[in-house]
């Protein structure tokens, strides 16, 4: 079978570094990933800085005259079957398209999707009329704990659905982007008709159509199925709870801990269902970088769909936006899809420095 030559844009924490934080089984990091799956190979990488680029290509094997400060670049000569963008936002879009346009034939892109709506259009349309295989990296859509709590859902065991809730939904781009597409994979990805929000945002961060921060806040997103999502910096932690008619199903502690209650019955002195806690089903646990990778694998195999997909990763985005529209509008109802494209995310920030080892 073939294996797949992989590239890296972007050497920092997510594209590299994050196995450095994390004491539970990995891999966790793009390039890690690439690493541990059998049908791949990474065999070049790319930052503006040379000094994690050089780091990261000591710890994955990748040599110097393989790691480039000019992506393109680095795609022309390397001609990569899969590529990783593990960029901030701002710079996505324009790797994602070069990519597409360049013969790429599998991306793997961090979230969240780009800075505005009208970039993440043109990503769509390129990778669409290109037929490029795309992933977004919410991680959370290929973690088996939550494929189980869908399946639950969706079995009628409880009836039907009536909300999902999610706590700690962090700031939009950064951690929302997660918290949202949960609530899409959960719902099984029936569409948003509006959504209702207010952000902590300072007065000075959003001029015209430029943001210059990445707020958080709460809001209510409305699925057209009648279901309410309930999107809350409650202190909790990240956690997200599906309400049944008969009962309610959880993920606790950000996915270390999962919980399953079902009606049995009326409690006579209350006249309120009464509860009690059923066994969860069991599933393999998979670090959802590695399923991500092999989902890509698989979709260049078959030439079949991937699991996420470049709408799957528009249609969370349109709530970021959805979210920020609603709040400049007082807060009130606003529908999907945003009909201004082009408020765009502007940061002016220094990068991040990465963990290079384990402390």
């Amino acid at each position: 079978m073939k294996t797949y030559r992989a590239a890296l844009i972007g050497c920092s924490r997510m594209g590299a570094f994050i196995d450095h934080e994390r004491n539970d089984p990995g891999p966790h990091s793009h390039a890690a990933a690439y690493v541990a799956c059998k049908r791949t190979d990474l065999v070049a990488c790319s930052d503006l800085r040379p000094e994690p680029m050089a780091e990261a290509g000591r710890l994955y094997g990748v040599p110097f005259d393989r790691q480039y400060t000019d992506y393109r670049e680095m795609m022309v000569k390397e001609q990569p079957d899969i590529v990783s963008i593990a960029t901030q936002p701002e710079q996505r879009a324009a790797i994602v398209i070069f990519a597409a346009q360049n013969g790429v034939k599998g991306i793997y892109a961090e979230k969240a999707m780009s800075a505005s709506l009208e970039e993440a259009d043109s990503m769509v349309k390129e990778v669409e009329d290109r037929q490029v295989a795309f992933n977004l990296g919410t991680h959370r859509r290929w973690h088996p704990g939550f494929d189980a709590m869908k399946k639950v859902i969706h079995s009628g065991h409880l009836g039907p659905l009536k909300s999902l809730i999610l706590h700690s939904t962090g700031s939009l781009f950064n951690s929302a982007s997660h918290g949202f597409d949960l609530l899409f994979h959960l719902s099984d990805d029936c569409p948003v008709d509006a959504v209702q929000a207010q952000l902590n945002l300072d007065v000075n961060a959003l001029e015209g159509d430029v943001l210059h921060e990445d707020p958080s806040g709460h809001g209510f997103l409305y699925f057209a199925n009648g279901v309410t999502g309930y999107a809350l910096n409650s202190g909790r932690g990240m956690e997200v709870e599906a309400v049944c008619r008969n009962g309610h199903v959880s993920s606790l502690n950000n996915g270390w801990e999962w919980e399953l209650r079902e009606t049995t019955g009326i409690d006579p002195r209350r006249g309120r269902p009464c509860l009690k806690r059923s066994h969860f089903p069991a599933f393999q646990p998979i670090p959802p970088v590695a399923n991500i990778v092999m989902d890509l694998v698989h979709a260049l195999d078959s030439g079949q769909s991937t699991r996420g997909g470049v709408r799957t990763a528009l249609a969370g985005h349109e709530v970021i936006f959805g979210f920020i529209e609603s709040h400049r509008r007082g807060g009130i109802r606003v529908n999907l899809p945003i009909q201004n494209r082009t408020l765009k995310l502007r940061r002016e920030r220094a990068p991040n420095q990465p963990r290079y080892r384990r402390t």
